[in-house]
């Protein structure tokens, strides 16, 4: 573990999911609901610092979180990513958008274009119980 890694010292949102060498959580963002982080559980600051089998572990995983977002979300795009310039700790960011979003069409760390609709945040969060339901699925299936 390293001293200052919030990766390493907490989850990382809500823990949804704890595979053997990674873990799943929902981010707690009022403005993305749905949106979800795939994290090693080890730190580790590069993919290319885990051996094959831990990429494609945790590349399926990530795929399998995209394909719950995109079933129960019916978001318009995904958006998959891994920055780790703040945390360097390998961890993927998964994130459904819609044209209506604060941010669309520009990542989600941008500067806000609009404010959300709140019926349209509410209507999101109320998927929040059947997304979490549809990862741990997609995730025990490949465990």
């Amino acid at each position: 573990m390293t001293a200052a890694c919030d990766l390493c010292e907490s989850d990382g949102g809500t823990l949804l999911f704890q595979g053997a060498g990674y873990r799943v959580v929902l981010v707690d963002d009022a403005v993305y609901p749905g949106f979800c982080r795939v994290i090693w559980n080890a730190h580790v600051k590069e993919m290319s610092d885990l051996d094959v089998a831990d990429r494609a572990a945790v590349m399926m995983a990530v795929w399998e979180v995209e394909a719950a977002l995109r079933e129960v979300m019916q978001p318009q795009k995904i958006n998959v990513a891994s920055l780790g310039n703040m945390t360097p700790h390998v961890h993927w960011h998964v994130i459904p958008r819609y044209v209506d979003d604060a941010h669309f069409p520009s990542p989600v760390w941008a500067e806000a274009k609009r404010q959300s609709d709140p019926a349209q945040l509410a209507h999101r969060l109320a998927l929040l119980p059947a997304l979490s339901s549809a990862i741990v699925e997609r995730l025990q299936a490949l465990n």
